[in-house]
């Protein structure tokens, strides 16, 4: 079970981040800043309830050319955590405190309809600041919690896709069922081929 902390939304949200490029294709989903803008529109703030405040936070206002940058340079970070947690550990952990870091993360503590629970934010109006809030701090929960080599690149050669496993067993190797029946189905026939 992840830390009450985030949900499995904002580490959904940061996968979802890191695959906004696809090396291995050459696809890149956030090259405009209409695609930010979709990016932002499909994945609102996580967390348990809404804070009140999310209107007045400064994330819905109207994204530039500098917030892009900052996503895609964002976007690097959390896509180096995301495919180094399980090999690199330390080195994961220095990458997501460095990003939590630079964009001024603090942990708070917040109640609403009788509930309560915490939540990384940012101490600025930057759409890049409260995005890294989110990632980078759901990744490091998963790794507190579950441990690092929960989080990694799809085993299969021609994606390279991130995941987050958070299933009970922990053994997820690819990214989608797609690619893991993919991979079994080339498995099965390199066996049935004459040697």
């Amino acid at each position: 079970m992840l830390d009450a902390c985030y949900s499995p939304s904002a580490v959904q949200t940061a996968v979802d981040l890191a695959n906004t490029l696809r090396p291995i294709k050459g696809e890149d989903a956030l090259e405009t800043v209409e695609q930010l803008r979709d990016f932002r529109d499909e994945h609102s703030p996580a967390g348990p309830v809404e804070s009140p405040s999310s209107a007045a936070d400064g994330v819905r206002q109207r994204l530039t050319r500098a917030d892009l940058a900052e996503v895609r340079s964002l976007r690097e970070t959390v896509r180096a955590v995301l495919e180094q947690a399980s090999t690199d550990p330390v080195g994961a952990a220095a990458l997501i405190n460095g990003g939590l870091r630079r964009n001024h993360a603090t942990p708070a503590l917040r109640h609403d309809h009788d509930r309560w629970w915490t939540e990384v934010t940012s101490d600025t109006d930057r759409y890049s600041a409260h995005l890294a809030a989110t990632t980078l701090s759901a990744l490091a929960s998963v790794i507190a919690t579950l441990g690092p080599t929960r989080l990694g690149v799809c085993a299969r050669p021609t994606c390279r896709a991130t995941f987050a496993d958070l299933s009970r067993n922990g053994s997820k190797q690819y990214c989608t069922r797609t690619c893991a029946h993919r991979a079994s189905v080339a498995a099965y026939r390199s066996r049935q081929s004459p040697s």
